[in-house]
């Protein structure tokens, strides 16, 4: 049975209004685009919404907006895909990682807390917290949070919050992983400054390649817009430019697409949630197999992945390579930031640093998952998994 690792989940109606846009003169910069941003607001309930190419500039356009600059620190973990790190080099900011809470892999934020206060009040406390290779000296300020949702299960945000208005830091929530899901009945997207989601084909609704920026601040959306087309402004003439920026820009092509996905996605969640339930149903009599967590204050998962923990003393990697063996593909989810070779030559990260984040990029793993799945496709997993007992 061919069973692939991701599919997107496209019908007549996507093809239909693509092939719509190829019939316009608008392939960029046109009435699709906004059209989009006006329903993803909606849909988050947030004022204001801006379409980028993908979530990584976006979370790059929200660290600009919050104003971080060289030697600032964004308050991040080393739980994620790298782009949540990188997006504060670019500005030549240091991502300072805290370690996760190992029940969800969201940013512990006891830890977060413990690590701004230190931070804030400097020497000594404050530099245990920084990379090998940081000096206090080199380092501005705390500037910002940037909690991840990840796997589509909101960080926990109140307590973020709070620490956020002690020490006067923006909140930048990367939702590249988790549209729909909700915290305490309120939306990701609504719970900082701003939010960015992401629309690769993985992810719960696509737009091919692209991103959005949701936030209710009128004048970082402003700034998002001008930013993401060269640094112009609205009021510019033609080819001025007000700032430096950048071609960030979603196409039309896929602002039309990204409008259909937008327009089913209670559907498509709902279809991956029934592939989930799949899954739990018949991995829960398998010992050595960990399904997801989900935290009470979770009142809404969305599903981006399916991952599940390894228990020793099988080997996660031992049970990958017999379920490929079996033509099942799985990935190792997620390789801890830290210890990418770049962060470790960069910043000095050495194993150990971060125990709980390295813990579950050993033992983690993610399972073909999407929402056109069959049961019969879900069952043909679990068979192959359950006979992995290595």
């Amino acid at each position: 049975m061919h069973i692939p690792m991701s599919s997107p989940d496209l019908t007549g109606a996507e093809i239909a209004a693509v092939n719509q846009v190829l019939h316009t003169s608008f392939l960029s910069i046109g009435p699709q685009i906004v059209a989009f941003e006006q329903a993803m607001a909606a849909y988050i309930g947030t004022r204001f919404a801006a379409g980028v190419n993908s979530g990584t500039s976006g979370l790059h356009l929200c660290v600009i907006a919050a104003e971080v600059e060289e030697g600032d620190l964004v308050v991040t973990t080393p739980f994620s895909f790298v782009a949540s790190a990188n997006v504060a080099l670019y500005e030549r900011a240091i991502p300072l990682f805290v370690d996760v809470d190992p029940k969800t892999g969201n940013i512990h934020p006891d830890l977060a807390a413990e690590a701004v206060s230190d931070l804030v009040r400097g020497g000594s406390a404050a530099q245990r917290w920084l990379p090998r290779g940081v000096s206090s000296a080199a380092v501005r300020r705390v500037k910002a949070l940037m909690p991840v949702h990840a796997f589509g299960q909101p960080a926990d945000m109140d307590p973020l919050a709070t620490l956020a208005k002690q020490y006067d830091l923006a909140v930048i929530e990367d939702a590249c992983e988790a549209i729909g899901a909700e915290y305490k009945g309120r939306k990701a997207g609504t719970l900082g400054d701003a939010a960015v989601f992401a629309f690769y084909p993985n992810k719960q609704m696509t737009t091919g390649e692209g991103g959005m920026i949701t936030t209710n601040d009128e004048d970082w959306a402003n700034l998002f817009r001008s930013l993401r087309n060269q640094g112009r402004d609205i009021f510019d003439a033609w080819l001025n430019h007000s700032r430096l920026g950048y071609n960030y820009r979603l196409d039309e092509l896929s602002a039309a697409l990204g409008l259909v996905q937008l327009e089913r996605i209670e559907e498509l969640l709902a279809k991956r949630e029934r592939v989930a339930d799949w899954y739990n149903e018949r991995l829960a009599a398998i010992e050595w197999i960990e399904r997801p967590i989900i935290a009470p204050a979770t009142t809404r998962m969305s599903w981006f992945v399916y991952v599940v923990r390894i228990r020793p003393p099988c080997q996660r990697n031992a049970v990958m390579q017999r379920l490929a063996d079996a033509g099942v593909p799985s990935r190792p989810y997620f390789s801890p930031i830290h210890l990418q070779s770049f962060y470790q030559q960069r910043f000095g990260y050495r194993c150990g640093d971060f125990p709980a984040t390295e813990y579950l990029g050993d033992v983690s793993l993610a399972l073909p998952f999407s929402g056109v799945m069959t049961e019969a496709q879900v069952d043909y997993v679990c068979e192959r998994l359950q006979a992995c007992n290595v």
